[in-house]
């Protein structure tokens, strides 16, 4: 317990690896490389201002060394997440599109470049390949 002044204690990130990812789930912390990037929407959105922002998404395919995954990057993270860049995601969900899975990072969460890793990003086994189908169970 915290006392009057003091910070509480921040919970150390738990890393997770992108073969562990699945289907409704948040929270998620990972490094990871980027193999690839896809800008799918650029558009000018008005604001109140009356000066237009840009909205820019991208698909990018990121992983490490268990699989990979596609990206959905908004806006500033379509700069950053390049091919080659080595990421930290943090407070990362699962988007389901079209019945497969896609990591997002909504404004609780965080993208973050850091140094290149070390690891080979293993390409052939993208969890974004996977279809899932929802499914009733009744009881």
């Amino acid at each position: 317990m915290a006392t009057q002044g003091e910070r509480p204690a921040l919970r150390k990130p738990v890393f997770i690896k992108v073969d562990q990812l699945k289907p409704g789930t948040s929270g998620h912390t990972l490094t990871v490389k980027v193999v690839s990037s896809k800008t799918v929407l650029q558009k000018a959105r008005p604001t109140a201002a009356s000066s237009a922002r840009p909205t820019r998404i991208a698909e990018c395919i990121v992983g490490d060394e268990t699989g990979v995954i596609v990206f959905t990057a908004r806006n500033e993270q379509v700069d950053m997440l390049q091919p080659g860049a080595t990421a930290i995601i943090r407070n990362a969900k699962i988007d389901m599109f079209k019945g497969s899975m896609r990591l997002a990072v909504d404004r609780w969460g965080r993208v973050e470049v850091i140094e290149p890793a070390n690891f080979t990003v293993k390409e052939d086994n993208n969890l974004s390949l996977v279809e899932y189908e929802l499914v009733h169970v009744v009881e």
